[in-house]
């Protein structure tokens, strides 16, 4: 910890900043943060500006048009590394979620007997047309799952069907216009389609991967750096609200509320509440109560920003062949996500933060993650295509 942290002299560099956000369920962090004004508490003042694509997101956060951005975790590493556009440095600050994101099918794939991954795969042999998918951004948490979901089905998602981008809030109207057969996104966009009969929820993120990552709370790295005491109010202010949210499902119920407005999400109420308790109607008859539902907080579980989960995305993006070439994995993510930042914000609000940087997962394939070796981790998959790039 630093002296002037110690010290006091910790006033932030920023009274207020400004915060990107996608109209998505899991900014409620971010929302609430500023509606029961523990930004203020902090010294801070969220300016919270609403975006309609990742690309535009990205592109307002280079410009410096916005300060810190609600941001898919795979975005920000594909900006470090130059995935797509010139290379520019990022930074995790926390994690702002985790869990909670779908993978939803059309109903007229059902029609057609795909109701599961399994069947999905036996169709996708059988069609004389690629089936198209879309994802919500190239490099972002909802390609990296889709791929892996219709990978682990032994369907090559570069291969063997067409994949789109498209912006979350769009996804339900193309599903439901047969632009596509099926997508993955964050809520309330699947939840969407569901109600409106286009589509049925074949798997969650936490299916693929359980207490996986979501959303990420980033900036650029000359941003921090110029503001460290302002991050640290921030990131202190979003931690606070995400325990509120956890505390009780009325805490949930009220920031659905708040969502649900024009000025955030913009979506029913209920829509929102259901998955954000974690109750799932799959839209095939299908019930129930997820055991790892949408999380902000979860004693900061949720919020610490293990180096291991940058790596991961890296290790998707080079199986994919988006990550042209090897880097140093735990050196990249050391770099951009600012653990010693985030532990002092977790002082300040007086979170659990945990001593280890990585941390062990098993996703559905029975894969085990745990940050050590990613170059053998990559070379596991049978499929993957960073072998045609020299790996």
């Amino acid at each position: 910890m630093s002296g002037a942290f110690i010290t006091g002299s910790d006033r932030p560099e920023k009274g207020t900043i400004r915060v990107g956000f996608m109209p998505l369920t899991d900014c409620a962090s971010l929302v609430m943060a500023s509606v029961l004004g523990l930004d203020e508490k902090h010294g801070i003042k969220l300016d919270l500006r609403r975006q309609h694509s990742w690309s535009g997101m990205r592109d307002r956060l280079l410009a410096g048009e916005i300060d810190a951005a609600h941001a898919l975790y795979g975005m920000l590493y594909g900006v470090e590394n130059g995935i797509g556009g010139p290379a520019a440095r990022m930074a995790v600050l926390m994690n702002l979620s985790r869990n909670g994101q779908s993978v939803t099918l059309s109903r007229a794939l059902a029609a057609h007997g795909a109701t599961d991954l399994g069947t999905l795969a036996t169709l996708v042999r059988k069609s004389q047309r690629r089936l198209t998918f879309a994802h919500t951004f190239p490099t972002g948490n909802h390609a990296m799952f889709l791929y892996y979901w219709l990978a682990a089905g032994g369907i090559d998602p570069l291969r063997d069907v067409q994949v789109a981008t498209v912006p979350p809030s769009q996804m339900a109207t193309n599903l439901a216009a047969g632009h596509m057969d099926g997508f993955c996104a964050g809520e309330p966009w699947s939840v969407r389609a569901v109600e409106a009969g286009a589509g049925f929820t074949a798997a969650t993120s936490q299916d693929i991967w359980p207490d996986h990552p979501g959303k990420a709370l980033g900036a650029t790295a000359a941003f921090v750096d110029a503001n460290p005491h302002a991050c640290r109010s921030l990131i202190a202010a979003v931690l606070e609200a995400g325990r509120w949210i956890d505390e009780s499902p009325e805490h949930r119920d009220a920031a659905a509320e708040v969502l649900a407005s024009p000025a955030w999400v913009d979506a029913d109420r209920h829509a929102i509440a259901a998955r954000l308790h974690g109750d799932y109607d799959d839209g095939m008859g299908k019930h129930w109560l997820d055991p790892d539902p949408l999380q902000f907080h979860a004693n900061g579980d949720a919020n610490f920003p293990f180096l291991s989960d940058g790596m991961w995305f890296m290790t998707q993006h080079r199986r994919w062949g988006l990550l042209r070439e090897d880097v140093d994995y735990a050196a990249v993510a050391a770099r951009v996500n600012r653990v010693g930042l985030y532990r002092e914000a977790a002082l300040v609000a007086g979170v659990p933060a945990s001593s280890s940087l990585m941390r062990t997962s098993m996703l559905m394939d029975g894969k085990v993650w745990t940050g050590k070796d990613p170059d053998a981790y990559i070379s596991s998959f049978p499929i993957q295509h960073a072998a045609l790039l020299g790996a």
